[in-house]
């Protein structure tokens, strides 16, 4: 039974510190293939679906990937997140990009939205699996999301069917990494514990089980590393390559094809798109 949430990002949990998370995220696109595929496929489907829409809730909106996108299409924005350095650079960044009398920055947890009247806004999004860590409470919490919007909801939670192979395959993120000179320190830790993690992989079928019958990254383990002051990987529920793509994505033309081919192929309702993690649902109400 789960005590408590934990709020903990990717990034935190290799660098020990949530300061440098925003920092990081805003330059999550620069890093990996498989993040640039995703972002890609969201904001193509968020500018198709702009008409008649004029206020913006953003859950989870961490550095304004999103928020600072729809502010700068003239959509007026609720920026909501529940880490203060996140909001802290997205409010950076909005200013840079001449848009911060256009968000409203809120710093709360998508548990608990009782401050907003139903259908406050014209369209409510979530991205990037928010939504995934607030297990238990993910169903209410998309129930919650659907209230506050009044015309066109769009979200992304973790695939089940995409997490599996995460199981069976000991390099992961490796595969995907567009620059391995950056200075992100999860890049490096990935290219530097590379070997050892191929030599000490060993396939978990009881792993793999687990996450194929409960849908559950994380749990006991987690909470008691919490609990001593650690700051592991937050608990997430899932719902139900390489030179090559480098390659691609450091040539100019080539990247701007592959990713209008990749918004074709992940737009099918029998893929679980956006690259191979998440998988996206959008609305009308």
């Amino acid at each position: 039974m789960l005590t408590g949430k934990i709020f903990i990002s990717h990034a935190s949990r290799h660098i020990g510190r949530h300061g440098a998370k925003g920092e990081l995220e805003s330059h999550r696109e620069e890093t990996f293939i498989d993040d640039i595929i995703q972002k890609s496929h969201i904001e193509k489907e968020l500018l198709s679906h702009l008409n008649g829409i004029k206020t913006v809730f953003d859950g989870g909106a961490g550095c304004g990937r999103f928020s600072i996108l729809l502010a700068k299409h003239g959509c007026k924005v609720t920026h909501f997140d529940i880490l203060q350095p996140m909001i802290d650079k997205a409010r950076e960044l909005a200013k840079k990009e001449g848009v911060l009398d256009k968000i409203v920055f809120v710093k709360g947890a998508l548990e608990n939205l009782r401050d907003y009247k139903d259908n406050a806004f014209d369209m409510v999004i979530s991205f990037d699996t928010p939504v995934s860590y607030t297990y238990p409470n993910q169903e209410r919490v998309i129930g919650e999301l659907i209230r506050i919007c009044r015309k066109r909801i769009m979200i992304s939670v973790s695939s089940r069917l995409g997490y599996l192979p995460y199981l069976a395959n000991p390099i992961q993120k490796n595969q995907f990494i567009l620059d391995t000179t950056c200075d992100d320190p999860f890049v490096k830790w990935c290219i530097d514990n590379k070997e050892n993690a191929v030599e000490a992989f060993h396939f978990n079928k009881n792993a793999v089980m687990k996450l194929w019958n409960d849908g559950l990254m994380g749990g006991d383990n987690e909470i008691s590393e919490y609990e001593n002051g650690g700051v592991p990987w937050c608990i997430t529920y899932t719902f139900m390559p390489n030179e090559l793509l480098v390659k691609i994505m450091k040539d100019t033309k080539q990247r701007s094809d592959f990713l209008e081919f990749c918004h074709c192929y992940d737009s099918n309702p029998f893929v679980c798109g956006m690259g191979k993690d998440n998988l996206f649902a959008q609305g009308e109400l």
